[in-house]
């Protein structure tokens, strides 16, 4: 090459960014938009801050020779990776392309992926993955699958130090499904498919039929993996979810949360007094609750779709951040199943790794019975609920709404799990079961030699009812530390996590707890 003067090596160094951001060109980027999806580059383009972008490796490429590989150029090997700001806040992004040989991942593709969590991980800034993906580049063979590695690796090594989100805004399969998997957050857009092995491939093994959308869609996600925690109608609405939950979450672990600016608000608000039925058996909505205590009326629900009989997710309590787990009596009377253990267990984790408050609404039966549910592991889902709470050191305040019955009771954050704080209203019910089943048991004999059966079990019901089911007697045992008026839960939750920001609590030095999985 002859020698160049600097303005023409400027020049060349421009043309050459310029192809590298094209992708992989204007035709597949076409079938990109065709399909309603974003490129890599519009994706980070929508959800960093202006001019703020800085990339990291864009001239990477790979270093394969097999198989037609030779002499092959991936732009940008595949992947754009770099730093920006979200709402003024440093975050690290890695958004594959999949204009670009399918966004396939190999080691050089994978190795960008890795550096960019460790820069996630010495910043102490969130890291946020778009997976857009054919898959491993089954070219590399074994260095692409030494690549996914990396990623998993450092996946783990970010757990718990700073927040991680995946948005899945395309095809990811096989191993590439464990890096979302190991995030703290998916987000599935509507074009997303998400599964180990395709239904081709399990038509073959198992005889199966099925599609795609039905095997791995945000749907199916959602309502029977859990895997998904928010379904976005497309690219642009997975990246206002995605800097939704950020405004709701510190940098790292050593952070406490955003605090925004509040009015500082505690009214007693009159509605609340109305929520609950007289009914003791009538469900009503607990999101109701939530945004009648919260600020604003502000709740940002996880996993919405799956495991409906719990509620849980993100709000401000006088601007500060608080993680909500309540139970639903609109789906299952809120009784606690497998599934919304795992869910409840969870985000408990998240909060308490995040330095989170958690406010806990109580409204529980017990946990679900049913032979389906202990052969699946009722009792060691459950234990997770247990060990989750037990292990939560942020400030933890409940409020029992109206039922909290047996096991229920002790796991939705009872004084005996570490509750700071334990608020009854007066429709409480806080006993080892219902009214009804108990009175069956205690009084059995005395029904029996009634005259009058139907009326002896009322009246020994009512008996029962009058003398456990309700707040005062768990208050006499101060397991209960007072009861309120519906309408002042606002100003009784604000007081209480305003008295414990500066909680501390010191636990037995070990490595780690083993919560039973």
């Amino acid at each position: 090459m002859k020698n160049l003067t600097m303005q023409e090596k400027i020049e060349l160094l421009r043309q050459r960014r310029e192809q590298l951001e094209a992708g992989g060109g204007e035709k597949r980027v076409e079938r990109q938009h065709a399909q309603g999806k974003l490129t890599a580059r519009e994706r980070i383009a929508e959800l960093i801050d202006p001019g703020s972008f800085q990339e990291t490796g864009m001239f990477a490429e790979h270093r394969a020779v097999l198989f037609g590989m030779a002499g092959t150029k991936v732009p940008a090997d595949g992947v754009v990776t770099g730093e920006g700001t979200v709402l003024g806040r440093l975050v690290h992004v890695a958004s594959q392309d999949f204009t670009s040989s399918g966004g396939s991942a190999g080691e050089v593709h994978c190795t960008k992926i890795a550096e960019s969590m460790q820069e996630s991980l010495k910043t102490g800034s969130p890291f946020i993955f778009v997976n857009d993906s054919g898959g491993a580049r089954v070219q590399e063979g074994v260095d692409a699958l030494s690549g996914y590695g990396k990623v998993f690796f450092n996946n783990v090594l970010l757990s718990g130090v700073v927040p991680q989100i995946t948005i899945v805004a395309g095809p990811t399969a096989g191993g590439a499904v464990y890096s979302p998997a190991l995030t703290d957050f998916v987000i599935q857009t509507r074009a997303a498919r998400m599964f180990i092995t395709g239904p081709n491939v399990i038509q073959q093994v198992t005889g199966e039929v099925v599609s795609a959308e039905q095997l791995g869609g945000p749907d199916t996600h959602m309502a029977h993996s859990g895997v998904t925690h928010f379904i976005a109608e497309d690219d642009k609405h997975a990246v206002l979810i995605a800097k939704k939950l950020l405004t709701f979450l510190p940098s790292n672990n050593t952070e406490d949360p955003p605090e925004l600016e509040n009015d500082g608000n505690v009214e007693p608000n009159p509605h609340l007094n109305d929520i609950i039925p007289e009914d003791s058996k009538k469900p009503y909505d607990v999101r109701e609750v939530i945004a009648n205590i919260v600020d604003g009326g502000d709740f940002l629900e996880v996993q919405a779709g799956y495991a409906a009989n719990v509620v849980v997710g993100f709000a401000r309590m006088i601007g500060r951040t608080i993680g909500i787990i309540a139970n639903q009596p609109m789906v299952l009377s809120g009784v606690l199943d497998i599934n919304a253990s795992d869910k409840t267990a969870r985000l408990i984790r998240f909060c308490n790794a995040f330095n989170i408050p958690l406010l806990t609404l109580v409204d529980v039966p017990g946990f679900m019975p049913g032979v389906q549910q202990e052969w699946d592991g009722i009792i060691r889902h459950g234990a997770k609920v247990l060990f989750a709470y037990s292990a939560a050191t942020v400030p933890k305040v409940t409020i029992i709404l109206r039922k909290a019955f047996g096991g229920g009771y002790i796991a939705m954050c009872s004084r005996d799990l570490g509750a700071d704080r334990v608020f009854a209203w007066p429709s409480a019910e806080v006993a080892v079961m219902g009214a009804e089943g108990a009175a069956e048991i205690v009084f059995r004999r005395d029904i029996e030699a009634a005259e009058d059966q139907a009326a002896k079990r009322a009246e020994l019901i009512d008996n029962y009812r009058e003398t456990f089911a309700n707040p005062y007697v768990a208050a006499s045992r101060r397991l209960v530390d007072d009861i309120i008026e519906p309408s002042a839960s606002r100003k009784a939750v604000a007081e209480a996590f305003e008295a414990l920001t500066t909680k501390r609590e010191l636990r037995p030095a070990k490595k780690h707890g083993l919560i039973p999985l």
